[in-house]
């Protein structure tokens, strides 16, 4: 009984460090949101006509977008930047340490600029239970707060 419960507490303790620590393949993640996979239950994904459009030039744009991000506790840039007009954040849950990324790429349409997204949870397992939606919906709004400030 208590060497079953020892192996249950160190795989426990292995799989907690194991989504904490684990390496990230950057390139798996930081990809252009209309060419990324569907994310399905674990993400949200808005493309197309579907993206926003924000008054201003892409860096503009982006330059609001890291403000918003950098405003977040436990999300930091992972790739990208403003002159590559993509940028890719990773965000950790408080608690356990799950990770998201999140995509952003910035495609001039006249006097705006179209904001693609995606939002991913780095485990494909299970449900993100609409935390992804829920974040970019978020981000697109402060992006607009921050926007009309100036």
């Amino acid at each position: 009984m208590q060497t079953t419960l020892i192996a249950i507490v160190v795989i426990v303790i292995l799989g907690l460090g194991w989504i904490r620590f684990s390496p990230t393949d950057i390139d798996a993640f930081h990809v252009d949101p209309a060419i990324a996979n569907d994310p399905g239950p674990r993400g949200h994904k808005v493309i197309g006509l579907a993206a926003p459009h924000f008054q201003g030039d892409p860096d503009t744009v982006l330059e609001a977008l890291i403000r918003v991000a950098r405003s977040e506790p436990r999300v930091r840039r992972l790739d990208g930047s403003v002159d590559e007009g993509m940028i890719t954040f990773v965000a950790r849950s408080k608690w356990i340490g799950f990770r998201d990324y999140i995509t952003f790429k910035a495609v001039s349409e006249g006097s705006q600029t179209k904001l693609a997204a995606i939002s991913r949870s780095r485990y494909e397992i299970g449900s993100d239970w609409g935390v992804n939606r829920e974040r970019l919906e978020r981000w697109f709004a402060e992006i607009e707060d921050v926007l009309a400030e100036g």
